[in-house]
């Protein structure tokens, strides 16, 4: 079996953590609170944007996963997470004996910069305006072109237990469907997110760039009338656009690189997703 270190280990490397033990691995959770982390995941206390807390990393690993993530929305926040964090790790990993066999990094659909509602995958431009998705190509970049062998994996918006925006707003009736262009939500629920990480890291030759988001891109007020339809409440109400305010999200993320690799998803869509989580809730 296999050592595993999952370098900020929230959200996501929790899920994933826990699978993987229940496969049988050893898995060390850094953050900088690992009193937190669940039972079955070893901690260990670091800030990745301090390079000497790492010195002491309870390796050797056989393969490390960056799920950090920014604490502040601002550039200097994305800057420090993702450049500054990502090559303190790397730097931190690269003289272990033996190597590291591969490095995964979650990045972000939001490096692409479409906008006019266009089908993206793997190969297709990454050029993103907004300095989030920037810094994050210069993270990925960091990856591929270091000392470790690496994959990318470029997630869509991720949701789950304890990430119930959307059913929340629909519940309360405050979510609108504006006018004008249509705007879709490329979604991945946390299982799944936890499930192709570690279904990635089990493959003989994994690619360099994989891009993880559900089987349908699907129109927001689509969504919002499905889960409003769900909850028996009205619909949401529609809305001008918003005078001035880009619209985001209007481009469709495919995955068929992932599906072709033989990952199945738990969550195909946002149906099967929300419609768990509504009936957790009892609804």
């Amino acid at each position: 079996m296999a050592r595993i270190l999952i370098a900020g280990c929230g959200y996501v490397g929790q899920e994933l953590g826990l699978g993987l033990v229940q496969e049988g691995h050893s898995v060390c959770g850094l953050r900088r609170g690992p009193d937190r982390l669940p039972p079955g995941l070893q901690g260990f206390s670091a800030d990745l944007t301090r390079p000497e807390t790492l010195e002491n990393l309870p390796g050797p690993f056989d393969v490390a996963f960056y799920t950090a993530g920014a604490d502040r929305r601002s550039e200097a926040g994305y800057r420090s997470a993702y450049l500054k964090g990502l090559g303190n790790l790397i730097g931190a990993l690269r003289d272990q004996n033996p190597p590291v066999r591969r490095l995964f990094f979650t990045s972000s659909t939001a490096v692409y910069g479409q906008s006019g509602g266009e089908w993206v995958d793997e190969d297709s431009p990454a050029e993103a305006g907004h300095f989030r998705g920037r810094l994050l190509r210069d993270a990925e970049q960091v990856l591929l072109g270091g000392p470790i062998t690496g994959t990318v994996v470029r997630i869509g918006g991720i949701y789950g237990p304890g990430r119930q925006r959307l059913i929340e707003s629909v519940r309360r009736g405050e979510a609108c469907c504006f006018e004008g262009p249509p705007r879709y939500l490329n979604h991945v629920h946390r299982d799944d997110c936890a499930g192709a990480l570690a279904h990635l890291m089990k493959a003989d030759s994994p690619r360099s760039l994989y891009m993880l988001v559900d089987h349908e891109p699907a129109e927001q007020c689509g969504v919002l009338r499905w889960i409003a339809g769900r909850l028996k409440v009205p619909a949401p109400a529609r809305a001008p656009a918003e005078a001035g305010k880009p619209v985001r999200g209007a481009k469709r993320c495919r995955n068929a690189r992932l599906v072709e690799s033989g990952y199945a998803f738990r969550y195909p869509t946002f149906r099967e997703g929300y419609a768990a989580l509504i009936a957790a809730e009892g609804g």
